[in-house]
């Protein structure tokens, strides 16, 4: 969820002046796309893994402060619960082996982690939705000893002036239940793919970004259950699009966005963005910063904008555009987070070279396919493969596809030739992108594996809470094998 944010950074009772210092950032943000201060892009990713802490048996063990002590990791940190913690992986150039060697750098997190932290039982598990986490694990006594998670929900909290709410009627079984935090959405785990991009292309690639939400939902998800109920295959998506949603009823009914969705309409460039979300959303952590924008741009320097970057960090959009400056160099990212963690390393690098790659064959489309498609085809597009994944009926430049046909007929071979013009290594393509058509051929995802087991176990007379705790645990002895969910057995 963000940096470190202390409560004393906060400013109180000036608003109209955080405010317009946000609107001086947006508006610095165009004066340097206007000047050309990207120049000298290069094209690189990066990919931020959450992780679970599991013991033994699969249940959660709240002891995200000494696992990341035991560790010494300065690449990993805490998450929202005290079951969870993050992983980012450096920045590398997409070409070449690069997913091979992200691929490489997360297994070795799995193995190394294992043996580090076994005296204190617990283990590292990537799955998008824990199953065996409980009502009683998602209150805010059990968030992360980070003053930035306490400050957000309560100031989430103070916002919406009631309980948050949560109901998915449409799943397998209903879900329902209030909450007076965010607690809950410790209960996900993402990974989020990054990219740079330049300013001039930063419209087309994030456009294909938004059509393309669905397509990598249905073939990797893996979130059926919450709370023991078996919900969507990917709940993720409902569930945080309901529990972060701030607002209050008045501004609901005068259709005020919430802060997690997809969006509202295809984009011409960055700023718009930024733009938006200070306009759209009052800051939840409003703060000033003694760097002034405009002074830094005319004595030559990139300025941090940490005002804006940090009200970003609270809208929630499935894909996400960042301003960062690295080395004193300003650069844009889309950061796409519809997917969930895990199964293993390489399912999740098989699911970003099929997001690499799918972005940039459709960015690179001519005709332009989001200008003959109405956005909320995307949106309709990204809430059913959420809800059916493999078995989903998507929509693609107007003609309805089941999801195995799109995928495997058309999807695939354009991924292909994405990772291509990329530069990426022949074999490791054909490598991962063989992954995503060995799930789609067996219709097995993470959601359908844990779906199948449970079923199964059930079956065999054990109770559902019993039989998800008993799939969790064969989950994290499969995952910590390396091999491809498609490949677990189910027996």
């Amino acid at each position: 969820m963000g940096e470190r944010v202390e409560p004393s950074a906060l400013v109180g009772d000036t608003g109209h002046v955080v405010q317009r210092r946000l609107e001086r950032c947006v508006a610095a943000l165009r004066r340097m796309v206007d000047d050309g201060w990207f120049d000298g892009h290069e094209d690189t990713i990066g990919m931020e893994v959450e992780f679970d802490l599991v013991d033994p048996l699969g249940r959660p063990r709240l002891i995200n402060d000494a696992v990341l002590t035991r560790l010494g990791r300065a690449d990993m940190q805490h998450e929202l619960g005290q079951f969870n913690v993050e992983l980012n992986l450096a920045p590398r150039r997409l070409e070449g082996q690069v997913l091979r060697e992200c691929e490489a750098d997360l297994a070795d997190v799995f193995d190394r982690s294992r043996a580090a932290i076994e005296g204190l039982g617990v283990r590292l598990v990537a799955v998008g939705m824990l199953p065996t986490v409980s009502a009683e694990q998602l209150t805010v006594e059990r968030i992360s000893h980070n003053p930035r998670y306490e400050l957000l929900a309560r100031r989430m909290r103070a916002a919406r002036h009631r309980p948050f709410a949560v109901r998915i009627a449409d799943g397998c079984e209903p879900v329902e239940f209030s909450t007076d935090s965010v607690a809950p959405d410790a209960a996900t785990t993402s990974l989020q793919l990054h990219l740079r991009v330049p300013p001039d292309r930063f419209a087309a690639y994030y456009n294909a970004a938004q059509m393309i939400a669905g397509a990598q939902v249905a073939v990797a998800a893996n979130a059926p259950y919450l709370l023991g109920y078996q919900a969507w295959q990917e709940t993720r998506i409902p569930l945080l699009e309901q529990l972060l949603d701030s607002r209050r009823l008045k501004d609901v009914r005068a259709g005020a966005p919430p802060r997690v969705r997809l969006g509202d309409r295809w984009v011409d460039d960055p700023v718009e963005l930024f733009d938006d979300i200070v306009r759209d959303f009052p800051p939840l952590l409003p703060t000033m910063e003694a760097q002034d924008p405009d002074a830094a741009l005319d004595e030559g320097r990139a300025p941090n904008l940490r005002e804006l970057r940090l009200h970003n960090g609270t809208v929630w959009r499935w894909n996400r555009p960042v301003y960062d400056v690295q080395a004193g160099r300003p650069q844009l990212r889309i950061e796409n987070r519809v997917l969930p963690s895990g199964p293993t390393a390489v399912d999740m690098l098989a699911n970003a070279a099929y997001y690499y790659g799918l972005l940039r064959a459709v960015s690179d489309s001519d005709p332009a396919p989001w200008d003959q498609v109405p956005f909320a085809v995307a949106e309709r597009n990204l809430h059913r493969a959420a809800r059916d994944g493999l078995a989903a009926q998507l929509s693609w430049r107007g003609v309805d596809y089941p999801v195995d046909r799109l995928t495997r007929e058309v999807l695939l071979p354009a991924a292909a030739a994405g990772l291509d013009a990329w530069g990426v290594d022949p074999d490791d393509r054909d490598r991962y992108l063989g992954v995503i058509e060995a799930r789609v051929r067996g219709g097995r995802t993470g959601a359908a594996w844990q779906v199948d087991v449970v079923r199964r176990l059930q079956e065999r007379g054990l109770e559902r809470i019993a039989a998800l705790h008993e799939m969790t645990r064969r989950y994290v002895e499969h995952a910590h094998t390396g091999a491809p969910v498609h490949d677990w057995p189910v027996a």
